[in-house]
């Protein structure tokens, strides 16, 4: 008996998968000759509308004018092309793109913390308080924490008037985050703040 017959059937070899993988059409920009709509809005390059028209005409317009007829929106009733040079408008899309993350960057605001141990000097929490500011400059929220090292637990009122210091030096221009305010968390005091 054949490894390929059973029971007297034979069955067919795969040698490769016959489906084509799926790709999306809207992931790719259509250009020139590809943009076959019966009417389409055309906008020129100055960003001038010139009218409803038939992808043949759109195309001859872009033709005398030495540039691409790139696709805007494929989605719109008619789809809209606009003729411009196709270099031209990569760049300033990937310049919109970059402009875009940047936006989302600035709006996401990180959470820093800032470890302050019981027996630091003057000097020392005055540089810890001007950076925590900077941080809240900066749209960040702050996390506070004291760390209380070796028999410093016995002590846990200290390490709370550290804390009233700290927030006393940096003023009004903080608020809590959570409602319980302070809170102790193995060997540390901590407390999250941010800007008002």
């Amino acid at each position: 008996m054949q490894s390929g017959v059973a029971f007297g059937i034979i069955k067919p070899v795969q040698l490769f998968n016959e489906r084509k993988p799926a790709i999306s059409k809207t992931s790719r920009t259509k250009l020139n000759g590809e943009i076959r709509y019966p009417s389409v809005r055309v906008i020129g390059a100055n960003g001038e509308q010139l009218g409803i028209m038939s992808s043949r005409d759109a195309q001859m317009i872009a033709k005398e004018q030495g540039v691409d007829l790139v696709e805007i929106a494929a989605s719109a009733d008619p789809p809209v092309v606009k003729v411009i040079d196709w270099g031209k408008y990569q760049y300033q899309k990937m310049k919109e793109e970059a402009k875009n993350r940047k936006k989302a960057r600035e709006k996401q605001s990180e959470l820093k913390t800032m470890k302050v141990g019981l027996k630091i000097s003057d000097n020392d929490l005055n540089i810890k308080v001007r950076k925590i500011k900077s941080f809240l400059e900066d749209g960040d929220r702050v996390k506070i924490m004291i760390i209380f090292r070796g028999r410093e637990m016995a002590h846990r009122e200290i390490g709370q008037e550290m804390l009233e210091k700290i927030l006393a030096r940096i003023g009004e221009e903080c608020e809590f985050i959570q409602e319980g305010k302070t809170q102790f968390a193995g060997r540390n005091l901590s407390v999250s703040i941010r800007k008002k």
